[in-house]
C-alpha cells in the first residue's frame, strides 16, 4: 500500500508541474515574441518480480514478465518555436521576424541575449533599444534631424532626415539562429541565453542563410493558443485527482488490513 501511495504521490508532483507551465503559458498570452512550452515526463524504475524470458518450471521459458514501476517524473521543458500571429502597429520601430531567427541583444553583462519581441525604441542618444533600453545587436544609432526610419526586408535601416530628398543608410540589423534553438535558457523580460545545448549563434542578414525576412510596423504575438491550454489543463486537473484518488485507495485499503481480526 504505501508503495501505491509513493507512486501517485509522484503522478500529482508531475501534474502539479505541468498545471504550473500550463499556468506560464496562459500569463504570457499577450507577451510579444513568446514561446509557449510543454512538461514531458517519463516512467521511473520498476520492480521486477519475474523478468520476461526466464526459465519456466517445465523447462521452456515465461512468454511476459511481472514488474511494477514506481511512478512518473517531468524530465524537460520543451519550447515551441512555432510562429506566432502577427499584429500591426504601425510604429516604424516594431519589428517582426517572419521565419526564423532571432534579434540579438546586449545584455547588461556584456553577453548578447536573443529574443523574437521586436517592439525597439530610440534612446535619449537616438541608439535602437529593446524596451528595458537594451542595446540591439549590432549597435544602430538615428541622426537627431531623423524625420522618418525605413527598416528592409533584408534588415537595411534607412532615414530621411530633414531637408533632404533621399534616404541614406544607418545600419544593418542582423539574426542568429541556432542548430537547437530549445537548448536555449529562458532569462525573462523576452530574453534567451545560448548555452551548450543550444550550439553556438550563426548571424547573418535577413533572407539569408535560412533566416527569415523582417516586417516593420509589425509584431509577433504570442504563440500560445488558450483553448489548448485550458484543454491541456483539464486533463492535466483530472490526472491529478485520479492519483489523488489511488492514494486515497490504498489508505483505505492499508485501514482494512490494520483492522484484520482473528
Amino acid at each position: 500500500m504505501i508503495k501505491a501511495m509513493r507512486t501517485a504521490a509522484t503522478g500529482m508532483i508531475g501534474q502539479q508541474m505541468n498545471v504550473d507551465n500550463i499556468a506560464n503559458n496562459l500569463a504570457n498570452v499577450n507577451t510579444t515574441g513568446f514561446k509557449k512550452s510543454k512538461v514531458e515526463f517519463q516512467d521511473i524504475l520498476y520492480q521486477n518480480f519475474r523478468r520476461a524470458g526466464s526459465a519456466s518450471a517445465v523447462g521452456s521459458s515465461v512468454p511476459t514478465g511481472l514488474s511494477i514501476g514506481y511512478g512518473a517524473k517531468a524530465v524537460a521543458t520543451v519550447r515551441d518555436y512555432s510562429e506566432g500571429d502577427l499584429q500591426l502597429t504601425g510604429n516604424p520601430l516594431d519589428l517582426a521576424i517572419s521565419g526564423e531567427g532571432f534579434f540579438q541583444i546586449q545584455h547588461p553583462d556584456g553577453s548578447n541575449a536573443y529574443t523574437r519581441d521586436g517592439a525597439f525604441k530610440l534612446s535619449a542618444e537616438g541608439q535602437i533599444v529593446n524596451s528595458d533600453g537594451y542595446f540591439l545587436v549590432p549597435e544602430i544609432s538615428v541622426p537627431d534631424d531623423t524625420v522618418a526610419i525605413t527598416v528592409g526586408q533584408d534588415g537595411i535601416v534607412q532615414v530621411l532626415q530633414f531637408g533632404s530628398d533621399e534616404p541614406s543608410d544607418v545600419g544593418q540589423i542582423e539574426l542568429a539562429r541556432f542548430i537547437n534553438p530549445a537548448g536555449l535558457s529562458a532569462l525573462g523580460r523576452n530574453l534567451l541565453s545560448q548555452t551548450s545545448a543550444s550550439g553556438d549563434p550563426m548571424t547573418d542578414i535577413p533572407t539569408q542563410s535560412g533566416l527569415g525576412q523582417l516586417d516593420q510596423g509589425s509584431l509577433e504575438m504570442s504563440n500560445v493558443k488558450v483553448v489548448d491550454e485550458m484543454v491541456n489543463m483539464i486533463v492535466a486537473q483530472r490526472a491529478y485527482e485520479m492519483n489523488s484518488k489511488a492514494i486515497q485507495t490504498a489508505d483505505d485499503m492499508a485501514g482494512v488490513a490494520n483492522n484484520l481480526k482473528r
